[in-house]
């Protein structure tokens, strides 16, 4: 079992991995330890990749920040690329610390790096402590800290776990404006099997509009709405086809084996251009799926039944 990560060695996606792949398993890196092999991709979209090329059969991926909201990166990824399937999902509290090159103190840093969602989580600390900083962007919080490695950055935001894979020293630990930020990670895998119904589910989807008008989202809104399926993500993004072309990344609590998730799926694809199912996944957040009355499996098989009965007893008197 190969699974790629967002690299390199010292992200918070290969921590990710570790918590994934559970405590006999943390550590080792080689299959011949563990038959398991984690292998870190410069990007998000490289990751994708190597799962649909079968490089990899996993990839773990972020895609929520309680603080920033999606990666974007992702949800463009799964809703333009060829189809991947979300397995699995875990979460992890996201702690920034200020990583630089042994000897160099705070005065000294004048660029600092790190992944564009971790700019966020810190910005506040940043504008009271180093004011005239320059913001470098990177691929990832474990890159930043390579390049501060090598001397082309003062600094980089990253998980103080990677000082050590780069021979850096932490400045300031906690950088973090937010206490308890969790970022939001998925495991995703080629087409197959979906995981069963555990009651404790989230389903995932992308919904593309078929032209943008008054109302649109209401429409998207009504079909989970009316069937009593909560929506825990919902998130507009472009297509790249041009202004007011958009789709809708959403995740609902339920799984699609549940009746009222999969009838809000068939009212979607009646209402949308194209809907992407990305697939239903026991939930990491401990959470239940909350069953409103009227909404369960039984009640929405009674219905069917009542309306087989009208119909059935229309063609005898008929």
């Amino acid at each position: 079992m190969r699974y790629a990560y967002l690299g390199p060695e010292g992200t918070f996606t290969e921590a990710a991995v570790a918590k994934l792949r559970g405590p006999a398993e943390r550590g080792t890196r080689s299959a011949s330890a563990s038959g398991v092999e984690t292998v870190p991709y410069p990007s998000i979209g490289a990751v994708m990749t190597a799962v649909r090329t079968g490089e990899a059969e996993r990839g773990v991926v972020p895609v929520e920040s309680s603080v920033e909201g999606i990666v974007t990166a992702t949800v463009d990824d799964l809703a333009s690329g060829n189809d991947l399937l979300i397995a699995a999902e875990t979460q992890l509290e996201i702690e920034f610390a200020l990583l630089a090159r042994p000897g160099l103190s705070l005065t000294d840093i004048k660029t600092v790096g790190g992944h564009p969602q971790a700019l966020p989580q810190c910005r506040r600390w940043l504008t009271a402590n180093l004011p005239a900083h320059e913001w470098v962007p990177q691929a990832s919080n474990a890159e930043a800290a390579r390049q501060v490695a090598e001397g082309h950055l003062d600094a980089a935001l990253a998980g103080a776990f990677a000082a050590a894979k780069y021979d850096l020293q932490v400045v300031v630990p906690d950088v973090h404006d937010r206490i308890g930020a969790v970022t939001r990670f998925l495991v995703v895998v080629p087409p197959g099997e979906i995981p069963g119904p555990t009651r404790a589910d989230r389903t995932s989807l992308a919904a593309f509009l078929k032209e943008d008008h008054p109302g649109a989202l209401l429409e998207i809104l009504t079909e989970f709405a009316v069937r009593g399926v909560n929506l825990t993500t919902i998130q507009s993004r472009p297509t790249g086809e041009g202004l007011g072309n958009y789709f809708f990344f959403i995740d609902c609590e339920g799984h699609i084996d549940d009746t009222r998730v999969g009838e809000a799926m068939v009212g979607l694809r009646r209402v949308c251009a194209e809907v992407r199912f990305f697939g239903s996944y026991p939930r990491s957040d401990g959470g239940r799926t909350k069953v409103r009355a009227g909404t369960s499996n039984q009640e929405f098989a009674e219905a069917l039944a009542w309306l087989g009965r009208l119909r059935f007893g229309r063609a005898l008197s008929g």
